[in-house]
C-alpha cells in the first residue's frame, strides 16, 4: 500500500500528492521522496537535480518556465515555509488540454506537493511572505534550453493571486515572449 495520496487536476497529468504524515508529541514525520512510492503510482522518473527558492514578499511571481527538448524536465514541487498557487501549462501540441493550465495551492501545512510532467511550462506565486519551495527535476538545467512563457499573458486566462501591478516579477519573467508568438517544440503522445 503506497504512503502517499494522489489526485489528479483539471488537466489529468498534473497531479497532486499527498505524503502520510506520522506525528507524535515531538512533532511530525513525512517521506516527500520516495523513487518507489513514486514508481508505483506510475511516476517512474529519475530526478537528477534539486532546485530551491526563497521569496521575501507575498505576491512574489516566478514563471512560467519550461525547458526545450532536449533538456524537458518534469518537476516535483513542494513547499518548505509559506504557501504558493502553483501551475502548470499544456505546452503538447495536440493534447486536449493545449493551453489549458491546472493549478492548486501547495503549502508547508498542508504537506502536499505537485506533479508537473514534461511538456508544461510552470509558474507559482507566494502567497505568504519568506516562502521557501522545493523542487525536483527530471533533467540538469540548461541555458540554452531555457525558455519561457509571459506570466501574466492575458491569452491563457491564468486567475492569479495577485494583481499583475502588485505582483513582483523578474524583468527575464515580465519580458518572457507571449502565447500567440509561441511555438511549442513539445508534442502529445497518448499513452
Amino acid at each position: 500500500m503506497s504512503s502517499i495520496g494522489v489526485r489528479e487536476l483539471s488537466i489529468p497529468d498534473v497531479k497532486i500528492l499527498t505524503p502520510a504524515v506520522f506525528g507524535d508529541e515531538r512533532g511530525s514525520f513525512s517521506e516527500t521522496f520516495n523513487s518507489k512510492t513514486l514508481s508505483s503510482i506510475g511516476l517512474d522518473l529519475t530526478f537528477v537535480q534539486m532546485n530551491q527558492s526563497f521569496s521575501r514578499k507575498k505576491g512574489t511571481v516566478r514563471g512560467l518556465h519550461f525547458q526545450r527538448p532536449p533538456s524537458d524536465q518534469a518537476k516535483l514541487v513542494m513547499v518548505t515555509h509559506g504557501s504558493i498557487w502553483d501551475v502548470g501549462v499544456d505546452l503538447r501540441v495536440g493534447s486536449p488540454f493545449y493551453g489549458k493550465y491546472a493549478g492548486e495551492v501547495i503549502s508547508a501545512e498542508a504537506g502536499n506537493q505537485i506533479f508537473i510532467p514534461t511538456g508544461f511550462a510552470h509558474g507559482f506565486c507566494t502567497l505568504e511572505p519568506d516562502t521557501r519551495v522545493i523542487y525536483l527535476v527530471t533533467s540538469h538545467y540548461s541555458a540554452p534550453d531555457d525558455d519561457g512563457l509571459r506570466w501574466d499573458d492575458p491569452s491563457l486566462g491564468l486567475e492569479w493571486p495577485c494583481e499583475p501591478d502588485e505582483a513582483t516579477v523578474s524583468d527575464k519573467d515580465r519580458s518572457a515572449q507571449s502565447w500567440t508568438s509561441f511555438q511549442s517544440p513539445f508534442v502529445f503522445v497518448d499513452a
